[in-house]
């Protein structure tokens, strides 16, 4: 065992497409904070999330397994009109990231969104956190702080509380202020920092007054954004991004920190997603892959780019793996520990991954360089190494992979929960143009 522990800052935003940050691709608004976190660590060019949208994926990566395991999982999404179901939240006392971690003796804190149930039955400080100040919902008003339910949803512990601002900078402000205090404190820290952004409503400085009523008004809630905004939010989550980033490394342990940064699902209708085609909802490559940095220093060398596929729960085992707590026998891991790739001291490896969804009964896996996906009734095949657009179906050429990966689906899905009778949700989404 080490002779420390490393503190881990956990950063996960939402809604953000893979092409986004500049390190990726952007090229309409700057995003330095991520682009210098990227060179000091490594970037990700094949990094899924285990869902195509956001509670589904919180739920996997606060227990390191797939979120079909769990009732909250089979619902897409958690809305504040199922509040009341007995069982749509994360369990109080299930073996955690943050619960392993504090067990090991950590300072936890989660500060931004929850969305894994409400209160009084469900919340972070019932699932190993030892702060919460942020959301409870899905979304909230970036000015107003209205949530899902059309009341403001913003908490300390588990107490309302009426804060002035705009809810990204005060997540920023927070955890850096988190992080400065912690750092000079004797135990390490596991930070989970949680944006809102940039999922909607589409609200920024520019548009404070438009913004302020749009979000008081439910039917405008996902109107009015442009890719203008959009940039213009991102920037000030870059910034807020950077603001925390510099506490780490001004703060004592800072070198010894472990800095991970992905995002919940593939992006909305105004991020870059290139090359991709899909959008959040949609289980091609654009709802699912997404941007993913980790920063280690003396553990990650500088500067590196992986080609190694993964998906959401890695990241949990790869910070059970860091802090060396082991996870017990009782909820196994679905998560592979990726710190042997990320220091170098393994190749990278070939992952089997599995995706499921409610919405027009999609499926998908993907296994080396091949992907299986199914949309309603009709299957198809693509070689995502050379066709990462998802357009030469290979289906009718290859029948015997095809069947093959069928089969592999087939056999994954029968360990998990059954999806509810009613599965296919009424989801309204662009991308379906694409079918």
């Amino acid at each position: 065992m080490r002779a420390t522990r490393p503190n881990i800052l956990f950063i996960v935003v939402d809604d953000c497409g893979y092409a986004d940050l500049g390190c990726t691709g952007q090229r309409d608004y700057p995003t330095p904070a991520l682009d210098r976190l990227a060179g000091e660590g490594i970037r990700f060019t094949q990094a899924y999330a285990n869902s195509a949208l956001c509670t589904n994926t919180r739920v996997a990566l606060i227990t390191g397994r797939y979120q079909y395991r769990l009732p909250i999982g089979l619902i897409e999404p958690l809305r504040w009109s199922d509040r009341e179901a007995p069982e749509m939240g994360m369990p109080p006392g299930f073996p955690t990231l943050p619960a392993l971690l504090r067990g090991a003796g950590y300072r936890t804190a989660l500060i931004g969104k929850w969305h894994l149930g409400y209160l009084p039955r469900y919340g972070p400080l019932k699932s190993g956190y030892d702060e919460f100040f942020g959301v409870m919902g899905g979304f909230t008003g970036y000015y107003t702080h209205i949530g899902d339910g059309g009341e403001p949803d913003l908490y300390e512990g588990e107490t309302p509380v009426e804060r002035a601002g705009y809810v990204t900078d005060m997540l920023s402000e927070r955890a850096a202020a988190w992080v400065a205090a912690a750092a000079a404190r004797p135990e390490p820290y596991f930070l989970s920092l949680h944006y809102t952004a940039p999922h909607w409503p589409w609200s920024a400085p520019s548009v404070e007054a438009a913004a302020r009523q749009r979000e008081t008004t439910r039917a405008e809630l996902t109107e009015g954004g442009n890719t203008r905004i959009y940039g213009e939010m991102m920037q000030i989550l870059d910034a807020g991004i950077g603001r925390v980033l510099d506490a780490v490394r001004q703060g004592p342990g800072g070198d010894d920190t472990l800095v991970v940064f992905t995002s919940d699902n593939g992006g909305e209708r105004f991020s870059k997603i290139w090359p991709f085609v899909g959008r959040k909802f949609d289980l091609l490559e654009g709802g699912l892959r997404v941007p993913q940095i980790c920063r280690w220093p003396g553990h990650i060398a500088p500067g590196r780019v992986t080609d190694q596929v993964c998906i959401t729960m890695d990241l949990t085992a790869t910070c059970l793996a860091a802090a060396e707590v082991a996870r017990g026998t009782a909820y196994p891991l679905d998560g592979v520990d990726l710190l042997p790739v990320l220091t170098g001291s393994a190749a990278e490896f070939e992952r089997t991954l599995y995706w499921r969804m409610r919405n027009r009964y999609q499926r998908a896996v993907r296994r080396g360089g091949w992907k299986y996906l199914k949309v309603a009734d009709r299957e198809f095949l693509f070689d995502i190494e050379y066709d990462p657009r998802e357009r030469g179906d290979l289906s009718k050429k290859q029948p015997d992979l095809l069947a093959d990966l069928r089969a592999s689906w087939e056999a994954w899905d029968r360990g998990m929960l059954p999806l509810p009778a009613d599965a296919v949700a009424p989801v309204s989404n662009l991308s379906e143009m694409l079918w």
